[in-house]
């Protein structure tokens, strides 16, 4: 998860907008800034001073033509080349993060399970719901920042760049502390509010103020992830959430399975590896800082911007709002879902696999696309735009298809991996029919989602987080689940239902056009 922040560029530099000034050259020469002529020909020379302003029609140039040079930073330039291919080499380490993170769950389970058994899988059950949700604030800021980022590079604006990160990193950490303060002190109320059984609310209690206490380091973790999406590797976050995953494994058989430390082990192997991946990403950052134009920053832009916030907020709230009420909206989905039996409630937990399974393909080219959206808006190309979201459109759809082709025809092999249980398997055979709905669905909403979060709309994306996350995702489960008496049934099929919200909403904004007088960077 991440968090950023670009504050305004200051002047237009004599080459690209993130390159250094020669020490070479005197004050005076400083002056006159080069803008390339609108017609395509060769780069004139504009006085800087007030008096001698160059015309609107080249600083507009300047802004499309200065970039910084690409191939000789970390910053990938989204504004040329092909589409799908930047498309597919920006997506591919965020499936594989999210895979890999699907992958680390599951054997968390297992280890958790295997060494303290039913009490200990449901108090890290119940503990990782809680810490889940606490991270509302760093995923909808941080996504925010990731979308500012990409319009300031879009648009060339280093000095905004460096304040807004500034800004973004100073804020998530405040909040971080603030979340951290507040749940430590209502912790064993939040848990009794989860009705987290008495058997398990002890370890439950242990798990949980282990990870709040490890906050810091999810946020700080998420923001600067967030700093080298939004220029577009997608390959450093990568690889540091592979080395905290392969590290929390090996700590998790050292406290849980070894040490016989717990639930408090198995967070605290959680936190530990969390907290390596960050120093690993911001050390890795401050090392290679001039390759994300960031050679210029120092301590003293590590502070608040009225500007920057107001811009970060206006974002970042309604972001974290869609994080949060979908988070709760499933939550009080699925404590209805459990009161209709152990076989429901045991396939509750293979659906939200099937889920999460949909989420692999959709949630990486969806972030993939709103960062590349970012800049093709912040440079002003709208064209580009739209095609990066047709390209979103036919990889997803492509993939949903296939997945729903395989949940079809070989859905009692698939729900054979998890249980044999004959009630079991039956009412996964009911569900197959949502769950081909819940891959196109996922498909459906991706590239909408890459639009207005690339777009950078505060409006949209308020109205997108209230429908999806709270209207139609509950309103939708419970008419069908207790409106139309499907029961369990029903509840799915809203929630599957309400997963095209964001396609809706989307569209209405596409076709409109006013996602291109959203917000733009610059």
């Amino acid at each position: 998860m991440l968090v950023r922040r670009l504050p305004g560029m200051e002047q237009m530099q004599t080459a690209a907008p993130f390159e250094r000034p020669r020490p070479d050259i005197d004050r005076k020469m400083r002056r006159a800034v080069s803008f390339p002529d609108v017609r395509g020909g060769m780069a004139q020379r504009c006085p800087a001073s007030p008096a001698e302003r160059c015309p609107p029609h080249r600083q507009a140039s300047a802004r499309l033509e200065h970039r910084h040079d690409m191939k000789a930073s970390g910053i990938t330039d989204f504004t040329k080349g092909g589409i799908t291919r930047h498309l597919m080499a920006f997506s591919a380490p965020l499936f594989f993060s999210n895979l890999l993170q699907i992958v680390y769950n599951l054997t968390d389970m297992i280890i958790v399970g295997q060494a303290l058994g039913k009490v200990g899988l449901s108090a890290v059950s119940v503990g990782g719901d809680v810490a889940h949700f606490l991270t509302f604030l760093s995923m909808g800021f941080a996504g925010a920042g990731q979308v500012i980022i990409a319009q300031y590079i879009g648009a060339g604006a280093r000095e905004k760049l460096i304040r807004f990160i500034g800004t973004m990193l100073s804020f998530l950490l405040l909040c971080s502390v603030f979340m951290s303060s507040v749940c430590l002190l209502f912790r064993a109320g939040m848990l009794e509010l989860m009705h987290t059984p008495a058997e398990a609310f002890s370890e439950a209690l242990a798990y949980s103020t282990v990870t709040m206490c490890g906050l810091v380091f999810i946020y700080g973790y998420n923001a600067l992830s967030a700093v080298l999406r939004g220029m577009g590797d997608s390959v450093r976050p990568f690889l540091f959430v592979s080395a905290a995953v392969f590290l929390n494994i090996a700590l998790d058989l050292a406290f849980v399975a070894w040490l016989g430390m717990g639930s408090a082990g198995a967070a605290a192997a959680t936190v530990i590896s969390q907290g390596f991946s960050f120093l690993l990403c911001a050390a890795y950052i401050v090392r290679y800082r001039s390759r994300y134009a960031l050679d210029s920053a120092r301590l003293r832009d590590f502070r608040i911007d009225g500007e920057m916030l107001a811009d970060l907020v206006k974002l970042g709230v309604p972001m974290a709002i869609k994080t949060a009420s979908i988070q709760l909206s499933k939550m009080a989905v699925n404590s209805w879902i459990n009161s209709y039996g152990v076989a429901v409630s045991a396939f509750a937990g293979i659906a939200n696999k099937v889920v999460s399974t949909s989420i692999l393909a959709s949630g990486a080219f969806s972030t993939a696309g709103a960062t590349m959206v970012g800049q093709n808006i912040g440079a002003r190309k709208y064209e580009r735009a739209s095609a990066t979201v047709r390209a979103v459109y036919r990889i997803t759809m492509s993939a949903a298809l296939l997945l729903s082709a395989l949940l079809w025809l070989f859905p009692e092999a698939i729900f054979r991996c998890f249980t044999d249980d004959p009630e079991v398997m039956a009412v996964g055979l009911g569900y197959v029919p949502i769950g081909v709905l819940v891959f196109i669905g996922s498909a459906a909403r991706s590239g909408m989602n890459a639009l207005i979060n690339g777009s950078g709309s505060y409006a949209m994306n308020f109205v997108n987080a209230i429908l999806d996350g709270i209207v139609m995702r509950l309103g939708l489960a419970f008419f069908f689940g207790l409106g139309l008496g499907m029961r369990h049934m029903g509840f799915w099929l809203g929630d599957a239902v309400a997963g095209f919200t964001p396609f809706v909403v989307g569209m209405i904004f596409w076709m409109s056009g006013s996602w291109k007088k959203a917000r733009r960077a610059g």
